[in-house]
């Protein structure tokens, strides 16, 4: 359907109240993503914010001599895109010992491993990271065998988010054999065959494994550089927020020396971690020490916004925690027909750790992936919401890749608010239909269905490892995410799945705008051009709204500026 624009005259501040803009860019396109979706043709900026949008005419009639006019060739500016779940310190610097090539198949990876063998010291660990199984051509685990031929003098761990595969040897330096048995307090499962012998899979159990690494890690300085070099590819892609979604305390630290060196060219919100185990005394210790850090208290460039834990396993692994049994699968290595997932964090202290959260104020976050887990942290959210209002500080459902109708209405009635992944749509829809079949699959990232109910949920990327919005692991360009919003698309697939379940390009574009400041409660400072906001803008090469749906993963960022300061420009 071709997008009406309407240019509408100066809105939100009259001219006469309108101090003289630092700057004005007209003749153009200005999609503010207001709550009308308006489009006007010029936009005034004093200092840091945005003081009026509307026509050409009336804006220009507010510069004076000292302002700084820009005609914008009738190109398209938009708010400052956001990405509601990153890794940004792990991800910067996951490349700084050897560049890690893609693996599209398990000879691929095979090679991989042999490769490392030849350059690392017999008996040392050659280990993977986020090599997930439903992106591989052949939709399944390596084998423990095939790994001891590819390294049979190196202890190889095949991690894939929660879950891993190891080889022979590092079981044997794991202490895993046939006796074994997983930890009390342990939700893990450790996979064993017919004969009672360990296969090597392990689900949302990491074993310590007695065997040196080699892997350099950098210095503190070059972390920060190297963080500093994602930021600025953030930028030029549009990304002019971000939200660590796994903010440990030395993660804060890289990013306060640049906040405080006034290097930080995107805005962070950040969800804390914290240790969630058997004894509750250490876990209140933990919140209570969060809540006292000053980067609670609000700042638009760098903020602690809430907490974060992990309730289940992996929907790209196989140990995500679901309402019906996952069937037998060959993909992931599946024998019960019962089994369900994992849930990785008890149930006993969980309405205890909402409640304080929430009454200090800050938005309560975990890791839910299947639909077992999101309907169990709804219910935690709504038996705290009893005794202490949540509303207010958006208590949040991360990742959300399968959600029941009475879940989203349970979400709809608390104000929770969703950090979806569009990205797993693309790469994993294919291998997640061969597992669960085309009427379940309805459920997986139904975001029609949420907008219509009228849940906030945001786009973000899992971004976790490697620099290059689209070589990274998950891609981290948002241009690709909105297409994949809108088309349905899934690679490895020749017709969109469930295509009726998408979002209108205007949808898409707020999913990364507007509902991403809702998610980070950042709305009333950005997320849309409108008077009194900062002045977080990109400017494109192309108009979003009318190119054909397949062109939107190429469009090209070509000014960005953060608060009125320009922080990108394509050469």
């Amino acid at each position: 359907m071709s997008h009406l624009y309407i240019f509408l005259p100066l809105t939100l501040l009259s001219v006469s109240l309108v101090a003289a803009p630092t700057l004005i860019l007209h003749h153009g396109k200005i999609l503010t993503v207001d709550a009308q979706f308006s489009i006007h043709e010029a936009i005034a900026i004093t200092n840091n914010k945005i003081t009026a949008v509307g026509s050409d005419q009336a804006i220009l009639h507010l510069k004076n001599e000292k302002t700084e006019v820009v005609d914008l060739g009738g190109k398209m500016l938009l708010p400052g895109l956001m990405d509601s779940h990153s890794h940004p310190v792990s991800a910067a610097t996951f490349e700084f010992d050897h560049e890690v090539p893609e693996i599209q198949d398990i000879p691929q990876l095979l090679d991989y491993i042999a490769a490392r063998a030849k350059v690392l010291p017999e008996g040392s660990l050659i280990a993977t990271a986020q090599i997930f199984i439903t992106r591989l051509r052949e939709q399944r685990y390596p084998t423990r065998e095939e790994l001891d031929r590819a390294a049979p003098k190196h202890p190889v761990q095949f991690s894939t988010g929660p879950d891993s595969m190891l080889n022979t040897l590092a079981l044997k330096l794991a202490g895993i054999d046939r006796n074994f048995k997983v930890p009390a307090g342990s939700s893990g499962v450790v996979v064993f065959d017919s004969n009672g012998e360990p296969t090597g899979l392990m689900r949302a159990f990491s074993p310590r494994i007695d065997a040196p690494s080699h892997k350099k890690t950098p210095t503190a300085e070059q972390a920060l550089e190297l963080v500093k070099d994602l930021f600025a590819d953030y930028n030029s892609i549009g990304l002019t927020t971000i939200a660590d979604r796994g903010a440990s305390l030395e993660n804060i630290k890289v990013y306060q020396k640049l906040r405080d060196a006034n290097a930080l060219t995107v805005r962070l919100r950040l969800s804390h971690i914290f240790p969630t185990g058997n004894l509750w005394r250490s876990t209140e210790l933990a919140l209570d020490e969060i809540i006292r850090n000053p980067l609670c208290k609000r700042d638009s460039m760098l903020q602690i916004i809430g907490t974060k834990i992990w309730l289940d396993g992996g929907m790209l692994t196989g140990s995500a925690l679901m309402q019906e049994p996952w069937g037998v699968s060959q993909i992931y290595g599946i024998k019960d027909k019962e089994y369900r997932g994992v849930q990785r964090t008890p149930s006993e202290h969980l309405v205890k750790m909402v409640r304080k959260v929430s009454a200090a104020g800050l938005q309560f976050t975990a890791h839910s992936v299947g639909d077992g887990a999101v309907k169990l942290l709804l219910d935690v959210y709504d038996e705290a919401n009893k005794d202490t209002p949540i509303r207010d500080t958006r208590p949040c459902i991360t990742h959300c890749n399968f959600m029941t109708p009475e879940s989203i209405a349970v979400a709809a009635r608390l104000g929770a608010v969703i950090d979806m992944q569009p990205i797993w749509f693309y790469l994993d829809g294919a291998t997640l239909l061969k597992q669960f079949g085309y009427e379940r699959m309805s459920r997986f990232q139904p975001l029609r269905a949420l907008f219509d109910a009228g849940v906030p949920v945001g786009g973000g990327t899992d971004h976790m490892q490697k620099i290059g919005s689209f070589r990274s692991i998950n891609p981290y360009n948002p241009w690709l995410g909105m297409w994949i919003t809108v088309a349905r698309q899934c690679q490895f697939m020749e017709s969109p799945l469930h295509l009726k379940g998408g979002l209108t390009r205007e949808e898409a574009i707020r999913l990364y705008t507007i509902n991403n400041a809702k998610v980070l409660l950042l709305e009333k400072e950005t997320g849309s051009l409108e008077a009194g906001k900062l002045a977080d803008m990109i400017l494109v090469d192309r108009d979003v709204m009318k190119c054909a749906v397949d062109e939107l993963p190429k469009t090209q960022v070509l000014k960005t500026w953060l608060a009125g300061r320009i922080v990108f420009v394509k050469k």
